[in-house]
This record gives C-alpha cells, sequence and structure tokens, in this order.
C-alpha cells in the first residue's frame, strides 16, 4: 500500500496494460506500476522477453506481472490480447500504447510501401485498435479508465529520417484530442509526446556527438534519463490527472519549440 503522502498516485488493485513494455520507457513505467500496487500486463512482439521481464518485475514489486506476446500492428492479435489479459488480470483499468518503432531509410523515394505501411501500422493503426476494444469494455461497465498514448516530439518536429514515423504520431495526438471527446466523462484519454531518452536504443548513437548538440539545443542540457518518464506517466494513470484529459504532454527537456 503507498502513503497518505503520495495516495493521489496509487493504483492498488489496477489493472494496468502496457504495449512495448519489456524494455526502455515501457519497462520503467511497468515497474513503477507495479510498485504502486497495480496488475500488470506488459506485451512487445518478443514473448519470451516479456515473460522475463514480468517475473523480474514481479519478484520486485510483489505484484502480479504478465508477459504477453503481440504484434500491435495487426489487428488479429489485439482482440485476444485483450481477452488474455482480462481472463488472467481482469478488465483493464488503464491503457499505455507505448510500442513504436522508427526505421531508418536512405531517401524518402525509398521508403518503400512495406515499410510505410509497418511504420503506420505499429505507431498509429495497432494503437487505435486497442483504444477502441479496451475503451469499449470500459464504457460497457461504466469504468473510470485511463487510456494513455505514447507519441513522439517527431509528431511536431520532425527530422529528415522520422517522416512516417512523424506522421503516424501526428495522428497519435490527434487520436488522444478526438478520443478524449468520445469517451468522456468517465475514461480519460491523454498523450505523453517524449523528446530524446537514453533507452537502450541510445547504444546505437554517437553518444559524444549527442550530448554536444544536447547542450546546444536543449534546454535542460541533456537527453532523459529513462526513469524520467515515470512521473508523468504515473501521474496521467492515477487520481491525480483527475481533471485532465485530451492532454499532449512534451517530456523533451525542452526541445521541441510548438507547445502541446
Amino acid at each position: 500500500m503507498t502513503s497518505g503522502r503520495d495516495s493521489l498516485f496509487d493504483l492498488e488493485g489496477k489493472v494496468v496494460a502496457i504495449t512495448g513494455g519489456s524494455r526502455g520507457l515501457g519497462r520503467e513505467m511497468a515497474e513503477a506500476f507495479a510498485h504502486r500496487g497495480a496488475r500488470v500486463a506488459i506485451a512487445s512482439r518478443k514473448q519470451d522477453a516479456c515473460e522475463a521481464a514480468a517475473s523480474e518485475i514481479a519478484a520486485a514489486s510483489g505484484s502480479e506481472v504478465i508477459g504477453l506476446g503481440l504484434h500491435v500492428g495487426r489487428w488479429d492479435q489485439c482482440e485476444p490480447f485483450v481477452e488474455e489479459v482480462t481472463d488472467r488480470l481482469g478488465p483493464i483499468d488503464v491503457l499505455i500504447n507505448n510500442a513504436g518503432s522508427s526505421p531508418l531509410y536512405p531517401s524518402l523515394a525509398e521508403i518503400s510501401e512495406r515499410l510505410f505501411d509497418s511504420v503506420i501500422g505499429l505507431n498509429l493503426k495497432g494503437p487505435f485498435r486497442l483504444c477502441a476494444l479496451v475503451g469499449e469494455q470500459m464504457l460497457a461497465r461504466d469504468a473510470e479508465g485511463s487510456i494513455i498514448n505514447v507519441s513522439s516530439i517527431a509528431a511536431v518536429q520532425p527530422s529528415a529520417v522520422e517522416v512516417p514515423y512523424g506522421m503516424a504520431k501526428a495522428g497519435l495526438n490527434n487520436l488522444t484530442v478526438a478520443l478524449a471527446h468520445m469517451l468522456g466523462p468517465r475514461i480519460r484519454v491523454n498523450c505523453i509526446m517524449p523528446g530524446p531518452f537514453l533507452t537502450d536504443i541510445s547504444k546505437a548513437w554517437d553518444l559524444e556527438d549527442f550530448a554536444k548538440t544536447a547542450r546546444q539545443r536543449i534546454p535542460l542540457g541533456r537527453g532523459g534519463q529513462p526513469d524520467e518518464i515515470v512521473g508523468t506517466a504515473l501521474y496521467l494513470a492515477s487520481p491525480a490527472s483527475s481533471y485532465t484529459t485530451g492532454a499532449v504532454i512534451k517530456v523533451d527537456g525542452g526541445l521541441a519549440w510548438p507547445p502541446a
């Protein structure tokens, strides 16, 4: 149980489903929710990685955590995923659409239809389907639920190497606002819009060059540490954000200029 001091962030007994939950920001969120008493389902395409992460988080937190395989971009896998989470943990109270990918490409003209469809499918089409399924389930039981989409500052400030990704994430921002109006008042729908975080993906970066650029372009002068996503995620998942819906919250050290 959480103390009275942080009762606003209490998730005791809540069922949380997180896509892209076996590593990076998704895993940080899963750990935080489990330590706040939530029952957590983490999903990604690699079921073995999800099961391993779930076992570790469960042992550390004492909460029930399960790992499931899910390709978010394939709608035929979305409904069975929701059903399995519901069967094993109970109806979903908090859905976090965190899975995402931005494959590199040599030029815009060389982006294949397959790559384009894959990026849109994982980053936008799949989250839309999960929002629809879980939102319908929440409405049917008159639940007070929370849906959190994880976007990217590429949605408002895309670079040349992430155009399809930025398009998809801009759509996710739009979906967030639309669903906040459609699913309210009992279901809140919000979006976290991260900037550069030093997760495992950053191992492929030139970190010396990144640090130099960060000092010049990011007001806080650095990339984010993975655990720095937790405060925003807990806020949006918990009663602390009871009057917040349709929000797109930048967590980017101040990098993106356009206001959320």
